[in-house]
């Protein structure tokens, strides 16, 4: 099967961009714990573990493709001395997944690829409900 070197590469970016964020919220539930918040390192843990959700769809896909998949560096989790500043941290990494997936999914529609369409499209909506719960767990008090 042939797929536009393109959207290959919005694939992998994808990708990164979800391995990335599977770090972040991970060291982030740690951190949380750590600080003896455990509401905020289970909230912390269950994005993490969505976010690997996102992260093995886009690796099947790529499989699919014939391609094996594998995430670029990976950038430093974005830690913080308070959970507020985890939080804006998170809604940050958030705002960039709304961007990239409405980026990747404009470019699928360019390319009439119905089914990479479908993938960045659904995963778009899952990062939209993750900006606007991060905006809600923002809003209570907060520790740390």
């Amino acid at each position: 099967m042939s797929v536009d070197p393109r959207t290959l590469g919005w694939l992998a970016r994808a990708l990164t961009h979800e391995m990335s964020a599977v770090q972040q919220y991970l060291a982030q539930s740690v951190l949380a714990r750590l600080w003896g918040d455990d509401r905020l390192a289970a909230e912390l843990r269950h994005e993490a573990i969505e976010e690997l959700g996102h992260a093995e769809r886009l690796m099947e896909s790529l499989i699919k493709l014939g391609v094996a998949p594998s995430a670029g560096n990976l950038p430093p989790s974005r830690l913080g001395r308070t959970a507020d500043a985890l939080l804006a941290a998170d809604h940050q990494l958030e705002v960039d997944a709304v961007r990239l997936y409405q980026q990747a999914l404009a470019h699928a529609e360019r390319m009439r690829d119905g089914e990479c369409a479908q993938l960045f499209a659904s995963i778009l909506r899952e990062e939209m409900e993750h900006v606007n719960a991060l905006a809600t767990l923002g809003g209570g008090e907060r520790h740390g």
